[in-house]
């Protein structure tokens, strides 16, 4: 039986927003007043959790709504810089003409979202946007009351160890991007249903039940 809803994460699953972040983020870090990444630091980085990130570089967790809100303004300023993956707009559109219910479920914002996605925003049925940090588990649960969907046919796909805690918080299947901001390594040591190392193997995927990898 195939997956009637795949819901989706935006930034590195779906736009390449990872040069921006690399950019961006001492300024972000100086004016928080969290430790500045330093080169040496990112493959570490893209090898943790959330939580460690969180730790490693000090950032008090009272801080995290402002931070984001400051992150999604400068995105919006930013949004000409932050395009499609190849092959998504495609993929996108594969699973839609095949019945495929698509929602997204990100930290920023629906307008900046929408912008991002560009034509293929019209491909979602669902936007549910400004998740905090840990809030995308409830995100997901309304998503999928939305759809009229069980959580059996439901695949959340995402670049981050929180995206596929949060699937399992959730009771759904998760498909993991080797593409984005996590490294691939600490993807598979969670154990996704699906590790994707190409865009178009997901309109695959979503076609079909979860398989152990």
């Amino acid at each position: 039986m195939p997956f009637s809803l795949a819901i989706f994460d935006l930034d590195g699953t779906l736009v390449d927003s990872f040069p921006w972040f690399l950019r961006t983020i001492n300024d972000v870090a100086d004016r928080f007043g969290f430790r500045r990444v330093r080169d040496e630091d990112i493959e570490g980085i893209r090898h943790a959790s959330t939580r460690e990130i969180l730790k490693q570089l000090e950032v008090p967790l009272w801080k995290l709504p402002a931070i984001a809100r400051y992150a999604r303004r400068l995105k919006a300023e930013a949004a000409g810089e932050i395009s499609l993956f190849a092959g998504a707009e495609a993929m996108l559109r594969t699973l839609a003409e095949t019945g495929v219910q698509l929602a997204l479920v990100t930290s920023d914002s629906e307008v900046n979202a929408r912008q991002k996605l560009g034509a293929s925003a019209a491909l979602f049925q669902h936007f549910d946007c400004a998740a905090s940090v840990f809030g995308k588990p409830a995100k997901f649960r309304r998503v999928i009351r939305r759809a009229g969907v069980t959580p059996d046919n439901v695949v959340s796909i995402g670049d981050e160890v929180r995206d596929i805690e949060a699937a399992r918080a959730v009771g759904i299947a998760c498909g993991a991007v080797s593409w984005g901001y996590a490294a691939p390594a600490a993807l598979r040591a969670l154990a996704p249903d699906y590790m994707f190392a190409q865009m178009d193997e997901i309109a695959d995927a979503v076609g079909r039940m979860p398989v152990t990898i």
